[in-house]
């Protein structure tokens, strides 16, 4: 069995609530990474203990929002929780894209606890060069990739 003597367990308590660490009414946030890597927009969130049908992830233009629910572990009412300090509930995040992003063909990944989202960078952002004519106009230049 294991014990906690803390006397101040309750005020801690408030404090994630107040500070953040989310209930089913009011989700937190989650942490995450964002950067780029070629010609993808790569964003990693960290949700341990969440299985992939908790999460969601939606999609509004340039809007992304990722949520999640970490669920009790205890199925029945059988087994007695003695400590529990991993928070539980509901976590989401919210997310403007650029509309140099191509929301289109984001994909998804779960691995470890590690929800990694790639969007790739739109081709009407992706840098190219621009020919430059001569001071012959009847023969416009193409314009290259």
């Amino acid at each position: 069995m294991l014990m906690r003597t803390d006397p101040f367990r309750e005020f801690d308590r408030l404090a994630q609530q107040l500070m953040g660490t989310g209930t089913w009414s009011r989700p937190a946030t989650m942490p995450m990474d964002a950067y780029r890597e070629g010609d993808d927009y790569v964003m990693a969130f960290d949700l341990p203990g969440v299985t992939p049908d908790a999460i969601d992830i939606d999609i509004d233009r340039t809007t992304l929002t990722v949520r999640a629910e970490r669920r009790p572990a205890a199925k029945d009412d059988s087994v007695r929780m003695d400590l529990s300090e991993r928070p539980l509930g509901v976590f989401s995040r919210q997310i403007f894209l650029a509309d140099t992003l191509d929301t289109e063909r984001i994909t998804a990944s779960y691995d470890n606890g590690v929800l990694t989202l790639r969007v790739p960078v739109a081709e009407r952002a992706k840098p190219r060069k621009v020919a430059i004519s001569s001071g012959d106009t009847s023969a416009p230049q193409q314009l290259t990739s």
